[in-house]
């Protein structure tokens, strides 16, 4: 921010201290949002844009402000990661759309045309630029990767309706549940934690990916709580303070799905209460979830509490954690790791649990 233009027209001057004003009018909400130097930045961008507007339009060139829109949006989301891509989105396109109700001040004619198809083609750029970021190479391997793009992209632009609509869509077309959940959702979700890991998305889009995820499997309740019993027990819990709770979810959903009667205890589960819980429900298989690197050591504190107080009893680890260890799961007293929730599925078979 502050990209100062120097010897700007008087009546760009004028007009970008108009449309500043016109952004706290229609947005109060920025006054507590900014600081005095953040507001001041803010001023000296609209003037900056202006100018640039102002070049592109004397230049004729199709792409200069085009390219320019989608730098300053970066710009901006990385600057200001107080505020997520999407809403920073929106900003920017209501900050088009006053340009686009000022230029006549500054144009006439076919130059006027031209500056507002400029300004079109920043806000299209500008909501393309949301979902543009660079996804990990996993993301596009296995199966259904067009529908968990798509999905993803939704999400990145907080079209939660879009977003439900697409897992519908997929459940109608045939696709099996297990799949949805595991090659749609579940990759889509880790893909959202190492977004959020590398800065490019706020904590706050995060959750909203993660509270709309669970809206997406809540459609499913009904089919997935339906299926014949086999009389055995899985009790799932994230580990510690961790916070990531959706593969324990995911989990618990699919071992109903499969038969299983499930105990999902959720987030920032301490060991005393899990403890109690497996006391409590005489759970066949405890599953532990842990995505946070830094909460292995109380995963590993965990499971051994539970090997000494319940000396048979299978333990299961996973989440994003052990991905990043030289299979240390191994060192520990459980059973097994797997990545996905099927894979867990098919070690019970082996196991002789069904």
């Amino acid at each position: 921010m502050g990209l100062l233009s120097t010897g700007a027209d008087p009546k760009i001057r004028s007009l970008a201290q108009q449309v500043y004003q016109r952004h706290f009018m229609l947005e109060p909400k920025l006054e507590q949002i900014y600081n005095d130097q953040q507001k001041e930045s803010m001023y000296q961008d609209i003037l900056y844009n202006l100018d640039y507007l102002s070049i592109a339009v004397k230049l004729r060139d199709d792409s200069l402000f085009t390219d320019y829109a989608v730098w300053l949006y970066e710009l901006l989301c990385n600057l200001m990661k107080q505020v997520n891509r999407s809403r920073m989105k929106d900003q920017m396109v209501m900050h088009y759309g006053l340009l686009i109700e000022s230029v006549p001040v500054l144009f006439e004619g076919e130059d006027l045309s031209y500056a507002l198809m400029l300004l079109n083609r920043a806000i299209d750029a500008t909501v393309k630029a949301v979902v543009e970021v660079q996804f990990s190479d996993p993301f596009f391997t296995g199966l259904h990767t067009d529908l968990r793009k798509a999905y993803l992209e939704a999400l990145l632009l907080s079209e939660t309706r879009h977003a439900l609509h697409i897992i519908e869509e997929a459940a109608a077309s045939g696709i099996p549940l297990v799949e949805i959940y595991e090659d749609i959702l579940q990759p889509t979700m880790h893909e959202v934690g190492e977004l959020w890991h590398q800065g490019k998305i706020t904590v706050d889009k995060e959750h909203y990916c993660t509270s709309t995820t669970q809206m997406a499997l809540a459609q499913f309740y009904k089919e997935v709580f339906s299926q014949p019993r086999k009389n055995r027990t899985i009790l799932t819990s994230c580990v510690g303070s961790e916070l990531h709770e959706m593969g324990g979810r995911m989990l618990s959903d699919l071992f109903e799905y499969y038969g299983w009667d499930s105990v999902y205890l959720g987030a920032a589960v301490p060991k005393n209460a899990l403890l109690s819980a497996v006391e409590a429900h005489h759970p066949d298989l405890v599953a532990l979830s842990v995505t946070m690197p830094q909460h292995l050591p109380l995963c590993h504190e965990m499971a051994m509490a539970l090997r000494e107080r319940f000396p048979t009893i299978k333990i299961a680890v996973g989440g994003r954690a052990f991905s990043v260890t030289n299979e240390l799961w191994r060192k520990w007293p459980v059973d097994v790791y797997t990545q996905r929730a099927k894979d867990l599925v098919e070690w019970t078979r082996t196991e002789n649990f069904s």
